[in-house]
């Protein structure tokens, strides 16, 4: 805080002498001369029929499903010298959906800013950083990740340095109040401070990440009775990025401190590498490895046995608000479907790949994913599986595009194991998507 404190205060200095008096956000001559006032209206429809087999917890009958689903949103934006609003509806669901799906406000927010750099935007909003590794859109999802916040920050001269509030409610209360699972965010309170820089004339890029969220947990108060109260986790990390020519490299580090919703005490971490070069206009290849710390030992004992083993210190790392499907192999094995038991071994990913664009407008890409866990367990191979994702997009017009890919995974027995699922060592998944999204009217006056 005094980093962004600071911040705001030496661009405040700098432009005082010009602007000490003027209305912050410009008088309405200004707004007039400087520029005009826009308004956009935008459509995103997205269709993505899948194809799954395996992968189903025991005891299914089928193990394998067919589905088509889409999803739809209607964007509305104005802009005019030193504001911005945006309002976007959302609905999403499965073809032949009985209650018609989910529809809701996907972003409903407004944006005043300074032409020194400042800016304030409140409502709900779509929060994006760096690699999206820990806070991104998650657009993979139909519902996607929004959130309720107030974020106000400066961006200038290379500097980027954001600050987040969050505080979530069900209802109106006239005293009080509980979240719990109900809420439409995952989280009761959120402070988030995030600074970036990109270094002048060298192409490295280096940012400080720091969270504070409090979970809504159960406690006993003076009087021994059980009431709601907040628990509060922390993560802080950094994130680098160097891109000289056709180079691009990455590496990140993150760690989780403070307590869960069950007080008890988290300890964990991760850290990601990457690099990707483009060799020609046609043919481009990635490499990278990530590690995401696990619990020893399942909080639950194993299927069979009795007792309960309850953990002193959380190690398993959770990376909280990320695009996990980007990640961690596009079957979403990890970290979007929950091993049994409560139970998270972390992971290991070593991933290597390639990417091929014979004409223009098609892109052919192919990746293969070694999966291990973080921790060791008696009697069970470190080894989860091997991981193969092939993808083909192709731009069919300006504003629309349309993307198959196929996705097979060989696991092991210590992946059985863990997801509690039978046939995991034979699992395929396909997937075809159409994106139309075009601009349908742009005004300006």
């Amino acid at each position: 805080m005094l980093l962004l404190a600071a911040t705001m205060a030496s661009a405040q200095d700098e432009t005082m002498a010009d602007d000490q008096k003027k209305p912050l956000f410009g008088s309405k001559k200004e707004v007039q001369s400087q520029g005009e006032n826009q308004f956009d209206v935008d459509l995103n429809m997205l269709g993505r029929g899948e194809l799954r087999y395996g992968g189903f917890t025991e005891g299914a009958e089928e193990n394998h499903a067919q589905f088509l689903m889409g999803r739809t949103r209607l964007s509305l934006t104005y802009k005019r010298p030193h504001i911005e609003a945006k309002v976007t509806a959302q609905h999403s669901g499965v073809w032949g959906q009985k209650d018609n799906g989910s529809f809701n406000l996907q972003e409903a927010w407004a944006r005043l800013y300074t032409k020194n750099g400042l800016f304030a935007k409140v409502g709900r909003q779509v929060l994006s950083y760096d690699d999206e590794r820990i806070i991104g859109s998650n657009d993979w999802a139909m519902a996607s990740n929004t959130h309720d916040v107030l974020k106000f920050g400066y961006e200038g001269h290379g500097h980027k340095a954001h600050a987040i509030f969050g505080f979530n409610q069900n209802v109106e209360n006239i005293s009080g109040g509980t979240y719990y699972e109900n809420g439409a965010q995952p989280y009761k309170i959120m402070h988030t401070l995030w600074y970036h820089y990109d270094i002048p004339k060298i192409p490295i890029g280096a940012s400080l990440l720091f969270m504070n969220i409090g979970m809504q947990g159960k406690g006993l108060n003076a009087e021994g009775k059980e009431e709601p109260c907040n628990r509060y986790q922390q993560l802080v990390g950094a994130y680098l990025s160097y891109k000289p020519g056709k180079l691009t490299a990455e590496a990140s580090y993150y760690h989780q401190l403070g307590r869960n919703e069950d007080n008890i005490k988290i300890d964990s971490w991760m850290a990601s590498i990457k690099a990707q070069y483009q060799i020609s206009r046609q043919v481009g290849v990635v490499t990278g490895y990530d590690y995401l710390s696990g619990d020893d030992y399942p909080y639950v004992r194993p299927k069979g046995k009795l007792g309960v083993a309850h953990h002193e210190k959380i190690k398993y790392f959770n990376p909280v608000y990320g695009s996990h499907h980007k990640f961690y192999g596009m079957m979403d094995f990890f970290y979007v479907q929950a091993f049994s038991d409560t139970f998270s071994p972390g992971l290991q990913n070593l991933y290597a790949g390639a990417s091929y664009s014979p004409i223009k407008g098609l892109n052919l890409m192919a990746t293969y994913h070694y999966m291990a866990m973080a921790t060791t367990l008696k009697g069970l191979s470190k080894t989860l599986g091997h991981d193969i994702d092939i993808e083909a997009s192709y731009q069919l017009l300006k504003d629309a595009n349309v993307a198959v890919g196929f996705s097979y995974m060989a696991g092991t027995d210590t992946m059985e194991h863990l997801k509690r699922a039978e046939g995991n060592d034979n699992l395929m998944w396909a997937w075809l998507t159409l994106v139309v999204s075009p601009r349908i009217i742009s005004k300006k006056w």
